[in-house]
């Protein structure tokens, strides 16, 4: 009994240490983020701030590489990093990343901001989710108001506020060494383990006013891992994503819809559906987009129906590309807008698609019907006994009893109109030479 104790208490402290391991405090947390700035991408700052305030840890170091991203998820981000307990250290590497737009902005609202060797930032004049320029009076108002935030910023951070506002009024990029000796960053490090190095002994003066020496050497370095559904919302808030897969997955619902059994394709076009429809719920959608993308839809099942000789397809197409290519109200910049080469690449293809089965099915709806019951009405035969009422009639290669309201003498041409059960009720054709020619083999 004492050794069955002695076992349960050592397998214990084994599932404890290895517990412990899993769950090892990071003195230094760091969080690689090379995407564009979503809600997802919010949501992974927010989860790593959570786990180095909880760990203790000196900073939480995020090398990042972004060309930019929504507003909203920058203001959110700008947010959790002014109010996290630990400080934040953004590290624009490696050599050739960038930290544009809303990337710029939020390397910007860091304790500490870095660069390495061959990296850039800057450019963040806010433009309309196409792309274009904005109005003179709007783009006069959301100026001014990025013009002043990222001024409050760089105030606050001890950073250079006309250079901060120049990225906004006049879409200034700046390398790393640019960027140094205008005082809108701190150190370029060739390496995250040579801005660890820089960074012992330095004292960093928080947002609110607070000061913290760090003192980084011997510190554990521990990457951030993302959980599978954070890695999930990544890809999904990427719209290129969404977009493509709603366009298949949409494709496949349909199929299945015309030749249900299939399973296969309705199965992988409702998860693809559903998968997108996810990823779009966290991206600001533009109505218009949508409005124009279900005009276009019409317009497609009105081609196929009425053969409108190409102009209403025509026009779906237009449709569907304008209103694609606004569909997601990015804001702040236009980085995630749908690219006008992807936005053709999948239009034109599904377009054809769709009308090609769409005019098959139409076709198909008001076809004559060939086989069963049906399929008899019609048809013309040859009498094999006279037909006064009934007889027996040679049709579609068979013989069935048949009945009319008229003679008809043998030999002679009928013509289906009717089938009561496994009776054919027929009348008399007088043009027999079209009649079926086995029939005419058999009479012989």
């Amino acid at each position: 009994m004492n050794k069955l104790k002695l076992k349960l208490l050592a397998g214990a402290l084994l599932l404890g240490a290895f517990g412990s391991a899993a769950d090892a405090r990071a003195d230094i947390l760091h969080l690689k983020l090379a995407t564009e700035i979503t809600p997802a991408s919010a949501e992974l700052v927010t989860a790593a701030i959570s786990r180095a305030e909880r760990d203790g840890s000196s900073f939480l170091l995020i090398t990042l590489n972004t060309r930019g991203g929504l507003e909203s998820s920058m203001r959110e981000m700008v947010e959790t990093i002014l109010a996290s307990k630990v400080p934040v250290v953004i590290f624009v590497a490696p050599g050739g990343a960038r930290a544009a737009s809303a990337g710029f902005v939020i390397l910007l609202s860091s304790d500490v901001a870095a660069m390495a060797p061959g990296t850039g930032t800057g450019a963040a004049h806010p433009v309309m989710s196409d792309g274009r320029d904005l109005d003179k009076t709007m783009n006069e108002k959301v100026v001014n108001d990025a013009s002043a935030f990222v001024r409050s910023l760089a105030e606050g951070r001890k950073r250079d506020p006309q250079a901060a506002e120049s990225t906004i009024r006049t879409s200034d990029s700046f390398t790393e060494r640019q960027a140094l000796e205008k005082h809108l960053i701190d150190i370029v490090a060739k390496d995250e383990a040579d801005l660890i190095s820089q960074l012992d002994g330095r004292t960093v003066k928080r947002f609110d006013g607070d000061e913290v020496v760090l003192h980084t050497a011997g510190e554990k370095l521990v990457d951030f891992t993302p959980s599978l559904r954070q890695r999930l919302l990544i890809a999904l808030a990427d719209p290129r994503i969404a977009f493509i897969l709603f366009a298949l997955g949409g494709l496949c619902v349909y199929f299945e819809f015309q030749h249900p059994g299939a399973v296969v394709p309705g199965v992988v076009g409702a998860l693809a559906v559903v998968l997108a429809l996810y990823g779009f719920h966290m991206l600001p959608i533009n109505l218009t987009g949508v409005l124009l993308i279900g005009v276009a839809i019409v317009l497609f099942v009105l081609e196929a129906k009425v053969q409108g000789f190409g102009i209403l397809g025509l026009g779906g197409i237009v449709a569907a590309v304008i209103g694609c290519l606004i569909l997601v109200d990015v804001g702040w910049d236009h980085e995630l807008r749908l690219p006008l080469s992807l936005v053709l690449a999948v239009v034109l293809p599904f377009a054809v698609i769709l009308i090609f089965m769409l005019r098959l099915a139409f076709h198909a709806r008001h076809a004559k019907v060939t086989t069963g019951a049906p399929g008899m009405i019609g048809l013309l035969g040859i009498a094999q006994t006279p037909i006064s009422p009934e007889g027996m009639i040679f049709v579609r290669g068979e013989l069935w009893k048949a009945r009319s309201t008229m003679s008809i003498a043998k030999g002679e041409g009928v013509r289906v109109i009717s089938l009561h059960g496994l009776t054919l009720d027929v009348e008399a054709e007088n043009d027999t030479a079209t009649a079926p020619r086995e029939a005419s083999a058999i009479d012989g």
